[in-house]
């Protein structure tokens, strides 16, 4: 695990399950219609019960670069943010992941949410690279908590030691 401090609000990086963490909200890679499929959706799935699914159904379908909420159902988690990522080769990737990252960091200021787990969003199915995605995701998390008092807490919840690794090089020079 990582850590620093930003006008006295943390940002960490850390190898785990998600569905596992202790947080206000963790945050879903989700596909545009809600439908939790595979990767992190199907894990929140299994996890979290049929309520999040059940809450995804009547607010779906949302854009890329989007983010909407639910509750956590089961989760040790009391909300899942949803946030759909870009599919690699889309076209303006790069854009698309930094909107759906500040939309689920937009949700958690207006809720005061005091921590947020992510993970790394388009990653999987969708194919974006992890490196790439790290360098976005993490500056765009440190000029959110220099800029808002909420979230308090930003957590970077990857999942295997590969994909804790890029984070961390990413996290060391940034």
């Amino acid at each position: 695990m990582r850590e620093i401090l930003i006008d006295g609000k943390k940002l960490k990086i850390l190898e785990g399950d998600i569905v596992r963490m202790k947080v206000d909200a963790i945050v879903n890679a989700a596909n545009k219609s809600l439908v939790l499929g595979g990767g992190v959706a199907g894990a929140i799935r299994r996890a979290g019960g049929p309520s999040i699914q059940e809450e995804c159904d009547r607010i779906g379908p949302i854009n890329t670069g989007e983010a909407a909420l639910t509750g956590g159902g089961n989760l040790e988690a009391r909300f899942v943010i949803h946030a759909a990522g870009p599919v690699y080769g889309e076209g303006n990737e790069d854009a698309k992941l930094r909107m759906a990252t500040i939309s689920c960091l937009n949700i958690a200021f207006s809720k005061k949410m005091k921590s947020i787990a992510f993970p790394a969003i388009s990653t999987g199915i969708y194919r974006f690279p992890i490196e790439k995605c790290s360098e976005i995701m993490i500056t765009t998390a440190k000029d959110f908590l220099g800029n808002h008092e909420y979230p308090r807490e930003i957590i970077f919840c990857l999942y295997g030691q590969e994909a804790y690794a890029v984070f961390e090089r990413t996290f060391l020079e940034i």
